[in-house]
């Protein structure tokens, strides 16, 4: 087994060291101005830069030597309920005295609350190393997302209470939104909160569900506080600290992350305060959770998606049939190839992603503080975020899912078997397509984006490029795919709703593979080994969009009708 998660993987470093995040930390730095105060603070770009190597270094010793080698362990012991309390397995319990101790558990706070100022692209690629290790232990170390949000939203006297115990693991987060009967539809959420006017601050009644790391010290809960309303409008988000009056009713069997608990929560008149405006909780604050958990969730996939691939290599490597290991077989040759692909693939789209949201947040900053001179700026990623959070989340999780099934593939029989990590991976791997957002409301997210050619700026740019001639061929042919994608979202915008609803997939699969192909694109002009990545990938995945244009542009009724949608039968 590797003795470090980060100095193994070439791909991490790649993207390390292609990040450009130097207008994300100029602001967030202010000019690097913290570093006069606080002595861990970066003094200017290059010093930062190295500051995340060692930390990545730091968590990728921690990954390889401490969670990897007890993972199995905390899989089959998994999180524990006794007496109303949850117990996480003692692997997951030495896993986080670990991470708190090396200072990382609230690595992106601000320098004033004790964090690290760190921005979420370097987070993402922690993410990726945590869920390489420990699927189920990425849930309770990435919802520091919870934090984040506290910080962005809640009022002074809320943020100076608990940041900093966050900031010192002494407090775990969890995102609670979701209800017996309100699911992908949070709209209809039923969670009461009144506001006492005895006691100063709100109470909230009623029940959550299937609500990830759901024992947690801190809590950010989505309830009605509008009397009379049934929908949307009458949401808004509250922050409580565990107590008594929290009922943590079961925590569900689930098929895989076993060392995260998933529960069902009962509140009963629990004492909580309002975070941000009323009426905001869901289109809102919500909203901004979501999109953050969805990144995470994106890495935590690709994470998973990495830790299968090695194991199946490794095990073509070794296993031999017909006197030769079977990785000389060219059908296992080829899905290694492609899982190999596919994984790089989607570390550059999630990584560019978080590039372009640490750019809205600071923007967001900024103008929040009166500064109208990134209005132009705020405006432009924005459309970027809301078209690329949603496709990252779809394509990583869909590919992670492949690639499990493939590594197990290549496993053959004792791939099933509880004795191989496979299986685990292969468990772990299949609740990312639907937690935070299932793949189908991904589609349904961008699509609106992808139907107003929000990506049109962005693949121009790309496509402004010039790659070389080595590299010429593939230009051309991504040039060809930009057309033909904007082509098919015309085609699909004139259809009738039902129809850009059923075709609307095969969009999200066009858009995203396009992206991907640029990206790997861009990366084989400074890397010999992309250059190869990028042929394997844009010779599998062409195809595939070509594929896809013809079935939107020759989309009717048919299949609508077939299936009774458009006659009602169903």
């Amino acid at each position: 087994m590797s003795d470090n998660f980060f100095t193994d993987n070439q791909d991490i470093q790649f993207r390390l060291a292609q990040l450009d995040l130097r207008e994300v930390l100029e602001l967030k730095e202010r000019g690097y101005s913290y570093a006069a105060t606080h002595t861990e603070a970066p003094h200017n770009y290059a010093d930062a830069l190295e500051n995340y190597g060692i930390m990545l270094e730091v968590l990728g010793e921690i990954c390889a030597t401490v969670i990897a080698p007890r993972a199995a362990e905390a899989d089959e012991e998994g999180a524990q309920f006794q007496t109303g309390e949850v117990q996480y397995s003692a692997a997951t319990q030495e896993a986080l005295r670990t991470l708190n101790q090396a200072e990382l558990m609230g690595a992106m706070l601000p320098w004033e609350y004790g964090g690290m100022n760190m921005p979420e692209t370097i987070y993402q690629l922690m993410i990726d190393m945590v869920s390489r290790a420990e699927a189920g232990l990425m849930t309770v170390f990435g919802l520091l997302e919870i934090a984040l949000a506290i910080n962005e939203y809640a009022d002074e006297e809320v943020k100076a209470r608990l940041l900093p115990k966050f900031a010192r693991g002494e407090v775990t987060g969890a995102m609670v939104l979701t209800e017996p009967d309100a699911g992908s539809d949070l709209g209809v959420v039923q969670t009461r909160a009144t506001y006492d006017e005895t006691a100063g601050h709100w109470r909230l009644n009623g029940v959550k569900r299937f609500i990830t790391n759901g024992n947690a010290d801190v809590q950010l809960v989505l309830a009605r506080s509008e009397a009379n309303t049934t929908d949307a409008r009458g949401l808004s988000m509250f922050v409580l600290e565990r107590d008594a009056s929290v009922k943590i009713r079961r925590i569900e069997n689930k098929m895989g992350i076993h060392a995260s608990p998933t529960c069902e929560i009962q509140y009963n008149n629990t004492p909580c305060w309002l975070v941000g405006r009323p009426r905001f909780g869901l289109i809102r604050y919500a909203m901004a959770l979501m999109n953050g958990a969805r990144l995470a969730v994106s890495s935590q996939a690709i994470g998973i998606a990495e830790a299968a691939y090695r194991e199946a290599h490794k095990y073509a490597h070794e296993r031999v049939q017909f006197d030769q290991p079977i990785i000389a077989l060219p059908a296992v040759a080829r899905m290694l190839l492609s899982m190999r692909g596919e994984i790089e693939a989607a570390r550059a789209l999630v990584v560019t992603t978080a590039q372009i949201v640490d750019r809205l947040k600071v923007y967001d900053h900024y103008l929040a503080e009166g500064d109208k001179s990134f209005r132009a700026k705020q405006k432009e990623v924005a459309s970027l975020a809301d078209v690329l959070t949603p496709l990252s989340k779809y394509y990583a999780t869909e590919m992670a899912n492949r690639v499990c099934y493939q590594a197990m593939q290549i496993h053959g029989g004792v791939g099933y078997m509880r004795e191989f990590n496979v299986e685990r991976h292969y468990r772990d791997v299949r609740v990312t397509n639907i937690y935070e957002g299932t793949s189908q409301l991904q589609v349904v997210a961008a699509l609106g984006k992808l139907l107003g050619h929000a990506l049109d700026g962005l693949l121009s740019d790309w496509a402004a490029q010039d790659y070389g001639p080595q590299l010429e061929t593939f230009k051309t042919q991504l040039v060809e795919v930009n057309a033909l994608l904007h082509q098919a979202a015309e085609a699909l915008k004139a259809q009738e709703q039902a129809i850009i609803d059923y075709y609307a997939v095969d969009l999200a699969d066009m858009a995203v593979y396009l992206v991907n192909a640029w990206l790997l694109l861009q990366d084989a002009l400074v890397s010999a080994r992309k250059a190869d990545v990028v042929r394997v990938y844009i010779g599998e995945h062409l195809p595939k969009v070509h594929a896809a244009a013809e079935l939107i542009l020759a989309a009717d009724q048919t299949p609508l009708v077939v299936s009774g949608v458009v006659l009602g039968s169903m």
